[in-house]
C-alpha cells in the first residue's frame, strides 16, 4: 500500500556532504511525520531526524548544526542534508513515514529499505 524508496548513500571522505533523499508512495491520505534513523553493523537502529507535516524538526544532539531534514508535500518526498559527515556516522539509514492510507483505520508506521553511507577515507 505505501511503498518508501531511499537513495543518496555512498561512500564520502570525513568532512564530505550527502544529501539523502525519500519518496513515499502509494495509496497515501495524510503523509505526517517523517523521520530518520541509521543502525551501524553490530548495533540498534537509531532515530536522527524527524520533520512535522508543518516543517517543525528535531535532531539527535549529535548530529545538530550539521544535519538538515527537509520536505516537499507535493512530492511525498523528505530528504536528509547531512555535511562534515564523521566515520562514526556510516550507518544504513532508513527513512520511515508515519501515515494514513486510503480506506484505513488509523495512522501507521512506514519504513523503507535503507541506503548505506560510508564516511571513510
Amino acid at each position: 500500500q505505501v511503498q518508501l524508496v531511499e537513495s543518496g548513500g555512498g561512500l564520502v571522505q570525513p568532512g564530505g556532504s550527502l544529501r539523502l533523499s525519500c519518496v513515499v508512495s502509494g495509496s497515501i491520505s495524510s503523509l505526517r511525520t517523517m523521520s530518520w534513523f541509521r543502525q551501524a553493523p553490530g548495533k540498534q537502529r537509531d532515530w536522527v531526524a524527524s520533520i512535522t507535516s508543518f516543517g517543525g524538526t528535531n535532531y539527535v544532539d549529535s548530529e545538530k548544526g550539521r544535519f538538515t531534514i527537509s520536505r516537499d508535500n507535493a512530492k511525498n518526498t523528505a530528504y536528509l542534508q547531512m555535511n562534515s559527515l564523521k566515520p562514526e556516522a556510516t550507518a544504513v539509514y532508513y527513512c520511515k513515514a508515519l501515515a494514513t492510507v486510503v480506506g484505513g483505520l488509523g495512522v501507521s508506521d512506514y519504513w523503507g529499505q535503507g541506503t548505506q553511507v560510508t564516511v571513510s577515507s
